[in-house]
């Protein structure tokens, strides 16, 4: 499902115009990315947990010619799965 798809089913399921159901999903990923900016974790009970990660400095290879690289630290998101999503796609 993509973006606009998520979006339509949002717009039917609440009976709301695909604008407002636009809004809300453009909100919702605002404050997750806001939260996470200033490295707080956003928990949906029932959907999972984003958590920031530092990613440590490593050295890697390339593939093509197989010289030595630095690769820097990064900051990742991670996702956990909540207790209730895990059971619906697990069955």
């Amino acid at each position: 499902m993509n973006k606009a798809e998520l979006i339509d089913k949002i717009a039917g399921d609440a009976e709301i115009t695909k604008a407002a159901a636009t809004r809300a999903i453009e909100s919702l990923v605002d404050g997750i990315a806001s939260s996470l900016k200033k490295g707080e974790r956003t928990t949906l009970v029932g959907f999972g947990t984003f958590v920031m990660n530092e990613r440590a400095a490593r050295t890697g290879r390339n593939p093509q010619t197989g010289a030595t690289i630095n690769i820097p630290a990064k900051k990742v998101v991670k996702f956990r799965a909540g207790k209730e999503l895990e059971e619906i796609i697990n069955g």
